[in-house]
C-alpha cells in the first residue's frame, strides 16, 4: 500500500460526496438524529446529575444505530456508484432492508454496557446521599465515577470503529453473522497501523466540521440566543440544528465513502489470502444480484 494509492482512494470518496441521491437521503437521517440529540438535552435541563450522565451519552450510541443502518444503504450506493451501475434508490433498499436491521441491532451491545455502567454511576451517588458518612464514601471512592466516565468515553470511541470499520463489512458481505466481531478484530490485528492510519484520515474531515460547526453553535447560544424556557430553548436548538446537519452531510457520506475504499483496500492488500479471496467473490455476487 502506498501514499498514492491512499491520494486516490480519498480523491475518488470525495468526488462521490455530493451526489443528490445520497445528499437527499443523508440528511433526514442526521435531522432524526439532530432531534434525538436535542430532544435528550432538552429532558435534562433541571434534571439530576446521574440523568444527565444518562442523557449525554444515551444519544451517541443510539444515534450509532440509525446511522449504521444508513450506512449500509450508503456504502451500497457507492458501491455501484463506482462501478459505473445506475442506482435503483428502492430498488437497493427493497434489497437491503434485512442488512438494515440487522445493522442496527449492532448498536444494541454498545448501548447495554453504557446502561449497566449508568446503574453502576447510580450505586456510587446512592453511596455519596447517605447521612453522615455520604462524603467520606464519595471521597474514598473517587476513582469509580472516574473509571465509568473513562469507559463510557471507551464505548463512544468504539461507537466510531464500529461505523467505520463494520458498516463496509456489514453492507459488502451482504448479511451480519455471530462471528462477524471475530473476523473485523483479526484483520484489524493483522494491520494495526494501516487500519488506524487509514481511520485517522477518514474521521479527519468529519471531526473539523464537527468542531467548527460547534463552536459556531456555542458562540450564537452566547451572543444572540436569549430564550430561558426548555421549550424555548430546545426551538432554539432545533432551528441551529437544521443547517448543521445540512453542511455536515457531505462529510458524513466522504465518512462512509472512504471507509469503503480503505475497505476494499486492505483486502487488495491481502488479496493472497484465502479469506479475501472469499470476501472478494461475495462482492462480486452482490454487485450482480443487485445491478
Amino acid at each position: 500500500m502506498t501514499l498514492q494509492e491512499v491520494e486516490d482512494i480519498f480523491n475518488r470518496s470525495l468526488r462521490f460526496c455530493f451526489s443528490k441521491k445520497k445528499l437527499c437521503f443523508v440528511f433526514p437521517v442526521l435531522l432524526v438524529c439532530g432531534v434525538l440529540i436535542i430532544f435528550c438535552r432538552a429532558v435534562s435541563i433541571s434534571a439530576s446529575a446521574w440523568v444527565v450522565m444518562s442523557l449525554s451519552f444515551m444519544p451517541v450510541f443510539l444515534c450509532t444505530g440509525i446511522l449504521l443502518a444508513a450506512g449500509v444503504l450508503l456504502i451500497r450506493m457507492y458501491y455501484h456508484e463506482i462501478k459505473g451501475m445506475k442506482v435503483h434508490f428502492r430498488k437497493l433498499l427493497s434489497h437491503s432492508l434485512q442488512s438494515l436491521i440487522g445493522a442496527s441491532y449492532l448498536a444494541l451491545p454498545l448501548i447495554l454496557s453504557y446502561l449497566l455502567l449508568w446503574t453502576l454511576m447510580g450505586v456510587f451517588l446512592l453511596l455519596k446521599g447517605i447521612p453522615g458518612i455520604g462524603d467520606v464514601i464519595s471521597v474514598l471512592l473517587a476513582f469509580g465515577p472516574f473509571i465509568l466516565v473513562c469507559a463510557s468515553l471507551v464505548l463512544s470511541f468504539a461507537s466510531l470503529l464500529v461505523l467505520f470499520f463494520v458498516t463496509p463489512y456489514v453492507a459488502l458481505k451482504n448479511g451480519v453473522h455471530l462471528r462477524i466481531a471475530e473476523e473485523i478484530i483479526a484483520k484489524m490485528r493483522a494491520s494495526a497501523f494501516m487500519n488506524i492510519f487509514l481511520l485517522m484520515i477518514g474521521i479527519a474531515p468529519l471531526l473539523i466540521c464537527i468542531g467548527f460547526l460547534t463552536l459556531a453553535a456555542v458562540m450564537t447560544d452566547v451572543h444572540y440566543l436569549s430564550a430561558t424556557a426548555p421549550l424555548g430553548v430546545s426551538l432554539e436548538w432545533f432551528f441551529i440544528m437544521v443547517p448543521f446537519t445540512l453542511i455536515l452531510t457531505p462529510f458524513v457520506i466522504f465518512f462512509f465513502n472512504f471507509a469503503t475504499e480503505c475497505y476494499g483496500l486492505l483486502q487488495k492488500k491481502n488479496k493472497n489470502s484465502t479469506s479475501a479471496v472469499k470476501v472478494d467473490k461475495t462482492e462480486d455476487e452482490f454487485c450482480t444480484a443487485q445491478s
